[in-house]
């Protein structure tokens, strides 16, 4: 049994709130669920669903087992990595936690377990359309383990070399985000672009549950950084704050950039920005005054909209944005906190005393520090990420892409064997049908059946093929997911097969 002073010498308030922030972060894994689900083409819906639950799983597993060691084992030799000191959680009782003095090392690690379940959760939106989910669940494990820990290590063991140098990185800017996002490229290099006439048709099958998905990420997102501020006291006060401010704004400019050139509010947009948002203020929200986080939250959502675009210039297919939303939010998040941090916000947490902010500070050494932070996150998750995916990829049985014909039957009901909403698939692909000339399909249709598409195909005039001409000559325009609008689809009228003249 414990004894009862060394139960006291945590406080209560402290551990209560770490509890429910632990939580929070915990409802952010549905949110990233629903999102992604959202922003896919229906007959890959559910698969992403279904990633993101089993990786949370997989990434709880791999914490226990030996991620918690591997990334604060307090015995660590190095800067780069921990040690199994803490293997299976031994160890790891009512010590003081890392974080701070007033809460428990088990509570710590649960926290802290909760976002490696979200970074893990993010970067399973490379898997869009195409990846093959028990692979990545393998991947997702070695990758935990050779990439995920060594940041979290850098950043926020006492032994990481980060930490050390004095890189300001409050809730994971280089191991949540610039991990996730950068990791989540490299995978969709490795796995490939879809086919070119799979990407015309592609718009997202559900805003509603892109929707619902931000607003649970964006409450999801409080307790994740005010929850690091390790306790109940005014740095998380303004950590909530700073990130409220952040995803406002951003989601106000991605909107206000989108109706530049749409001249529509669309909602995909409003929420990428404020997700945008919601990422810069990840590393930041814990050092900055509230003005400097509308700076933030405006950068940001400018920024990020841009680099939806870097993906068409490096050819790579990233489907759901990763690198723009998270890598380049994250991005910019540290590179305020050279600008902007300030030391009497750090101190408010009565724990981290004698920290220096940035060039508020007169600390102008702060800058090439995050730089340097910057380019050795990104240049070591996408190194490693690749070479882990291409290792899990030639493992027999472990291709990490589907087949053509799995990818045009879509993920759903090649990997999980279940569909999100069936119905609505099917009256969208008789509309596409339609407006490209397609014969009616015969009784039977189902969307994405190999035979199917064949005939649809044959029975185009001349055989032609759907170009993005094509779309928009019959006014649609696609668009990828990064905020951009879409054509509603028009209601399609059909002669009836008996000749009667009334609409069906």
């Amino acid at each position: 049994m414990i004894p009862r002073q060394l139960a006291d010498q945590f406080d209560r308030g402290d551990v209560s709130f770490i509890i429910v922030a632990g939580a929070m972060v915990a409802f952010m894994v549905p949110g990233l669920a629903f999102l992604y689900s959202g922003l896919s083409r229906r007959k890959s819906a559910l698969s992403l669903i279904w990633a993101v639950a089993a990786s949370n799983a997989v990434v709880i597993f791999q914490w226990y087992f030996w991620g918690y060691s591997l990334a604060f084992s307090p015995s660590a030799t190095n800067g780069f990595i921990g040690n199994l000191r803490n293997f299976g959680l031994l160890k790891v009782e009512a010590d003081p936690s890392p974080g701070s003095p007033l809460i428990p090392e088990i509570l710590y690690s649960f926290f802290q377990m909760e976002f490696a379940c979200v970074t893990a959760g993010i970067l399973m939106g490379g898997l869009a359309e195409r990846g093959r989910v028990l692979p990545a669940m393998v991947f997702t494990f070695c990758w935990m383990t050779t990439v995920y820990c060594p940041l979290a290590c850098w950043a926020w063991s006492t032994h990481g070399w980060a930490f050390k140098w004095g890189v300001l990185d409050f809730a994971g800017g280089g191991p949540v985000e610039i991990g996730s996002g950068v990791a989540g490229l490299a995978y969709s290099w490795v796995l490939g672009r879809r086919n070119e006439r799979e990407l015309l048709n592609f718009r997202p099958h559900n805003v509603s549950l892109v929707g619902l998905g931000t607003f649970i990420l964006w409450f999801g997102w409080l307790g994740f950084n005010g929850g690091s501020a390790f306790g109940a006291n005014l740095r998380a006060i303004f950590a909530i704050w700073n990130t409220m401010l952040a995803a406002a704004f951003g989601g106000m400019v991605w909107c206000l950039l989108d109706f530049r050139i749409e001249r529509r509010w669309t909602m995909v947009g409003f929420c990428s920005g404020t997700i945008a948002g919601l990422v810069a203020a990840t590393p930041s929200s814990g050092y900055l005054k509230p003005w400097s986080s509308v700076i933030t939250g405006i950068l940001a959502g400018a920024l990020c909209n841009f680099a939806t675009k870097a993906k068409f210039l490096l050819h790579i297919d990233d489907a759901l944005d990763l690198f723009a939303e998270h890598a380049v939010g994250g991005i910019v998040g540290l590179f305020m906190n050279a600008f902007f941090a300030s030391g009497r916000i750090i101190a408010m947490d009565n724990v981290t005393v004698g920290v220096r902010g940035g060039w508020v500070d007169h600390n102008w050494k702060q800058l090439y520090i995050q730089f340097t932070y910057i380019v050795a996150t990104c240049a070591y998750t996408f190194v490693v990420t690749a070479l882990v995916a291409k290792a899990v990829d030639l493992i027999p049985g472990l291709q990490l892409r589907s087949t053509p014909e799995g990818e045009m039957l879509g993920m759903d009901e090649v990997e999980i064997g279940e569909f999100a909403t069936d119905y609505i698939e099917l009256r969208r692909d008789v509309a596409d049908c339609s407006t490209f000339g397609f014969s009616r399909p015969t009784q039977g249709f189902r969307p994405g059946d190999a035979e199917n598409e064949r005939h649809a195909q044959d029975t185009m005039p001349n055989g032609h093929h759907p170009t993005e001409g094509d779309h928009q000559a019959n006014g649609h325009s696609h668009h990828e997911t990064g905020g951009q609008a879409h054509e509603p689809l028009e209601v399609i009228k059909e002669k009836p097969e008996n000749g009667d003249s009334t609409p069906p």
